[in-house]
Parts: C-alpha cells; structure tokens; sequence
C-alpha cells in the first residue's frame, strides 16, 4: 500500500512494503547532486601552501651600546605562520640552523646563537612556501655577564 504525505510542501510516498524502491523525488534528487558537487570541490582542491607571515628575533636580556645582538649570546627568533601543523626552517643569510614544529598559536620559536659579526639576515620558511619574510639585524662582540650579554 502507498500512502500520500504532505511534508512541508514537497509530497512524498511511503510504501509499507519493504521491498518497495525508495523514491527522492526533485528535491531529494537535487540535493544528492549538490552535496556530490560540494564534496569534488572540497577534496579535490589543492591543498594551501603554508607560509610565514612574520620573522623577527627578540634581544632577551642582552643589551649594548651600538647593537643588542651579539657573538656567542643566545637570542629567540620567531615566526608567526599561516598554520600551525608543518614544520619550520629557520636560516642565517641563506644558511638553515634549525627545524622546528610550531609551538601553537601559529607561532614557531628556536634559539639563535651568532657566530660571527656583521650583517645577519634571519628567514624562515614551510616546505612549499617561501623565504619572503626576513629581519636583518646587526651583530657585535658578546661579552657573557651571567645569564645576560653585554655587546660591544
């Protein structure tokens, strides 16, 4: 036996028998094929490419006369990221010194150490990104005084 409904304007048909074929209707029939078009559109776009958004390095306790940043004291960089999942490399005018996951919040922290004076630019970046982002700082002769650094 099929029985007519009248369920929020759209008829619909029940059939006790349960061997009956289910029937959609238009609106059951439309839905279907825009919940198939909206899942090809989510799983087959292209994943996005991670990127650092923000590189910058922190003085901590070191202090000095012409520059804050110096040979052989230790320093924070960081790096504000478009996701918080991939890994980061941080490097030293071109050179990689440390890889990293994020620590959460989209941020990635490693310590820095100078090894030599001069110019420094620090990058980081997420494989499939690129190295856009930089801070360029200035370095000078450490000198440890305790926890600190004084930089001459």
């Amino acid at each position: 036996m099929v029985t007519q409904l009248l369920i929020g304007g759209i008829r619909r048909e029940r059939s006790d028998d349960p061997k009956a074929p289910a029937r959609f209707g238009r609106a059951g029939a439309f839905l279907c094929v825009v919940a198939a078009a909206l899942t090809a559109t989510v799983l087959g776009a292209p994943p996005a490419a991670a990127t650092v958004v923000q590189v910058s390095v922190m003085p901590d306790l070191n202090a000095g006369i012409r520059t804050n940043y110096g040979t052989g004291c230790t320093y924070t960089v960081r790096a504000r990221l478009s996701e918080a999942v991939t890994p980061v490399t941080f490097y030293d005018n071109g050179v990689p010194f440390a890889t990293v996951p994020p620590a959460g919040g989209g941020i990635a922290l490693v310590q820095w150490v100078p090894a030599y004076e001069g110019d420094h630019t620090l990058q980081a970046a997420q494989p499939g990104g690129d190295l856009a982002p930089y801070v360029q700082v200035f370095v000078g002769r450490g000198a440890h005084i305790g926890y600190a650094c004084w930089v001459v």
